[in-house]
């Protein structure tokens, strides 16, 4: 039997959701370490001298990597994060989320090991029990969490080697279409095995609608963001009582007897170029990587539509302002103090704007709605203000 065969034929009588997820998986013995890639999880040497309930862990771990699309996942958020992703940390992530699953669901798993609680804990996010983590996080969450302060990030990976961590996960295509099942096949796929081990009532079967890996958020924010923007600096030509309509032309042309047709009125472009303004709150909880992401998505948009880009920074009043240049926005910051937006508002109005977007924490009174759009760009969940869209940058 090769090394997987025996763990795979116990983990059939213990679990009935993982049994039906491993079938659609690729299984091969290699001779470096037990890791997944893609659809396929190769065993090294050091699994055979596992014992065999670490054994059956050890390949629901990986099963569980494949079927949630980890790989794709994985390399999706490289793409977001460009060089500052780091795959130690989306590891640390997915293992804490599927060992806390495994370890709720009764499986036994190599230890030490990196708990979903334990890893909260340690990157200071607020404490929970194991089911309202697993409830809260999805990987991709958790994994930008985790990226937000480089000394923190430096602490979790020696954390991590001390609870027997190792990167067992590589990179795959953003969508993996076309090698082996595609991410629709494996939603399929998992609806069907956790039906199937709800009914036999074992295994992780039992905690499916709990999980919130399982069905993550789909659309990151940077593209709600690009959308938003981009309509918003799409120009929209205009009435022009100055220049006639084509259609009113061609009836003018075909007129006969003296009959002249009501005249139409053609349409213009708008003089005056689009025109984006960010509204920087120093004072709020924004941190510096969301803060970077943010600017490279309203930096590409204003770039690709030739639209303006301003940034006004405030905190009680505006106390720098600047336009894009080549490169970038390079202004002078400070951090503190409090927030008052009625600075922005009449700073922002003066220039006219399509479309003015706030970075904040909402933490001030509104001034009254002004007449052009307004985009709410804050760092948690919260309620929506009375006027303008609201878009949570994480």
């Amino acid at each position: 039997m090769t090394r997987a065969a025996r763990a795979l034929a116990h983990l059939a009588e213990v679990d009935a959701t993982l049994a039906v997820l491993a079938l659609w998986c690729r299984h091969r013995d290699d001779m470096g370490v037990t890791r997944t890639a893609g659809d396929t999880i190769t065993y090294g040497p050091a699994f055979d001298r596992l014992g065999l309930p670490e054994q059956v862990g050890l390949v629901a771990h990986h099963v569980l990597h494949v079927a949630l699309r980890h790989s794709a996942r994985q390399a999706a958020l490289t793409e977001r994060l460009g060089d500052g992703f780091d795959a130690a940390l989306f590891g640390l992530a997915a293992d804490g989320i599927l060992n806390q699953t495994l370890v709720l669901a009764g499986h036994a798993i190599p230890r030490p090991a990196v708990l979903l609680t334990d890893l909260l804990a340690q990157a200071g996010l607020p404490d929970q029990t194991p089911i309202a983590a697993l409830e809260a996080w999805d990987v991709e969450r958790l994994a930008m969490a985790l990226h937000r302060d480089p000394k923190q990030a430096e602490r979790l990976r020696d954390w991590g080697k001390t609870r027997g961590f190792q990167v067992d996960l590589s990179t795959g295509a953003p969508q993996d279409e076309g090698k082996g099942q595609s991410t629709a096949d494996w939603r399929n796929h998992v609806l069907r095995a956790f039906e199937a081990g709800r009914k036999a009532g074992s295994g992780i079967g039992r905690l499916g609608a709990i999980l919130a890996d399982l069905a993550p958020e789909s659309t990151p924010w940077e593209i709600l963001l690009r959308g938003i923007l981009a309509r918003a600096l799409t120009e929209n030509p205009r009435v022009s009582w100055r220049r006639p309509s084509g259609s009113w032309i061609a009836r003018m042309a075909a007129a006969q007897d003296g009959a002249v047709p009501v005249f139409e009125p053609g349409r213009q472009r708008m003089d005056n170029r689009p025109r984006i303004v960010v509204g920087l709150d120093t004072s709020s909880s924004i941190d510096a990587q969301t803060l970077r992401l943010f600017a490279t998505e309203a930096e590409a948009i204003v770039r690709r539509t030739g639209a303006e880009a301003h940034l006004l920074a405030f905190d009680e009043a505006v106390f720098a302002q600047g336009k894009l240049g080549p490169a970038g926005w390079d202004l002078p910051l400070r951090q503190g103090g409090g927030t008052d937006f009625n600075d922005l508002f009449q700073k922002a109005g003066a220039l006219g704007p399509s479309i003015l977007v706030v970075l904040t924490d909402l933490d001030a009174p509104l001034p009254p709605a002004p007449r052009f759009p307004v985009l709410w760009a804050v760092p948690h969940e919260m309620p929506a203000p009375s006027y303008g869209r609201l878009l949570r940058l994480t």
